[in-house]
């Protein structure tokens, strides 16, 4: 009787290792391809290049801080 439970507790933790493993690398590689695609733009003022989500924009020009933009 114990060994029928171990044997269907085995067979479950296999189907649920197969459906949910797929699912946990396709996530994981998403998360990897969204990281990657970060552009980046180069300051007027100094030429520092940083990233376009943390660049300044005025004037449609890009600044890496307020000291430049000034």
């Amino acid at each position: 009787m114990i060994f029928k439970i171990v044997a269907v507790l085995a067979v479950l933790f296999l189907v649920y290792l197969l459906f949910f493993k797929k699912r946990r690398e396709q996530n994981i590689k998403k998360q990897n391809n969204e990281s990657i695609s970060d552009e980046m733009i180069e300051c007027k003022t100094c030429g520092t290049f940083v990233s376009k989500d943390e660049a300044i924009l005025s004037n449609s020009n890009h600044f890496c801080s307020k000291e430049c933009l000034k």
